[in-house]
């Protein structure tokens, strides 16, 4: 029975692996054993630019491909120059018929993704949690959401100094 497995992949060679993969599975000739290959991505609306729409890899370094588990097509997989593994490990975990319909409804555009909304604004004063800083307090002063950082003013001995911290570093 087919399943639907995810495979890991260096991320950027999702198509290269794809094609390698139905390119093994032709001269091979195990068709029985494999179904689709999904490489899951969206349609993304472009604040800044002029195009309207641009596609975006919902799981980059990720493949999902519907296939019988057996040792030839495990393998015939893994032979791929830039498949890592799949999830789950020596025993891969098959996705669930609601996870995999979850997937193509987002793909197809029928649930949002959007991003989430910024929870930094210019001016209000965050907790430094992580790094050198931590235990200080400090004053947002620029937000990039784009590479998810801030740029915090501190008070280092009397004088306040800006100190570029991620998103991650602050509450």
């Amino acid at each position: 029975m087919k399943r639907w497995y995810v495979v890991q992949v260096y991320a950027g060679y999702e198509e290269t692996v794809k094609a390698d993969v139905l390119k093994r599975v032709q001269e091979e000739g195990l068709h029985e054993e494999f179904g689709e290959i999904l490489i899951p991505s969206a349609k993304l609306k472009q604040l800044a630019k002029n195009e309207d729409f641009k596609d975006q890899q919902l799981f980059p370094g990720y493949v999902l491909i519907e296939m019988e588990m057996t040792p030839a097509s495990k393998r015939l997989v893994l032979s791929s120059v830039r498949a890592s593994r799949f999830l789950g490990g020596n025993d891969p975990v098959p996705l669930s018929v609601k996870e995999i319909n979850q997937i193509r409804q987002q793909s197809r555009g029928e649930i949002s993704i959007g991003a989430s909304k910024n929870r930094f604004t210019v001016g209000s004063e965050v907790d430094v949690t992580d790094g050198p800083f931590n235990g200080f307090v400090g004053i947002v002063e620029k937000v990039d959401s784009e590479s998810d950082r801030l740029t915090v003013m501190v008070n280092i001995l009397g004088r306040m100094m800006p100190v570029e911290l991620g998103f991650d570093q602050v509450k």
